[in-house]
């Protein structure tokens, strides 16, 4: 009801589509969406990002993971921007509360990181966790999500180069899915031009070359 499961074609901190979509973000996976599920999750918990914080501890088998302080205060600091698009889905009724900030500096390795998705490869059930996150059809549609909107305005090319449902963060990772097989994280901070980890990309590119386990 609250967000699309389209690509938006569009940078990840666009406000362009906002405006003309009456405050609905085209998927969850750009900025605007992840505010938005935010604020859902906010609604359902006393302390939303403590919830989150234990919840990805879960599926990561590491009980140390921490928000990191310096990185929450920088993205508040840094914070006009998405604060325009909160404001702008506010007044379409749409409205977004502030521990995204704190979900943006959950602070982990490549390897938590990808035990924490590594349900997505598993049909919904987290082996870390012993845990059932999402039901097999769940898992599917949120897989095809991440193939046509996890990379931004790069996802047409990383389903092209790669063809593995992926995801990327402006801090340089980006996690990728074989389904039924593992999932995979790269690190590497230099960005491209839309935001997405140089080098990882390259990396993911030559791996599923190698492996040959391309979802089309």
């Amino acid at each position: 009801d609250r967000v699309g499961c389209e690509p938006s074609g569009l940078p990840f901190n666009s406000l362009v589509q906002l405006e003309y979509e009456n405050g609905m973000p085209r998927n969850p996976f750009i900025n605007a969406g992840a505010l938005v599920v935010s604020d859902m999750v906010q609604s359902r918990f006393a302390s939303p990002h403590i919830a989150m914080r234990d919840f990805v501890r879960r599926l990561s088998c590491n009980g140390e993971i921490m928000v990191n302080k310096v990185v929450a205060e920088s993205e508040f600091q840094h914070r006009s921007r998405n604060a325009a698009m909160a404001y702008l889905m506010k007044a379409y009724g749409n409205f977004v509360l502030h521990n995204y900030f704190h979900n943006c500096a959950l602070e982990m390795s490549c390897e938590d990181l990808a035990r924490s998705i590594s349900f997505l490869a598993n049909r919904g059930m987290s082996a870390c966790a012993n845990e059932q996150v999402l039901t097999p059809y769940q898992t599917k549609q949120v897989n095809a999500l991440l193939a046509t909107s996890g990379m931004y305005d790069e996802a047409g090319s990383f389903a092209f180069k790669v063809g593995l449902p992926g995801k990327s963060g402006v801090g340089g990772g980006i996690v990728a899915v074989v389904p039924g097989h593992f999932t995979i994280c790269v690190f590497s901070p230099a960005l491209n031009s839309v935001g997405n980890s140089q080098l990882g990309v390259a990396a993911l590119t030559s791996l599923s070359e190698r492996i040959n386990w391309s979802i089309y």
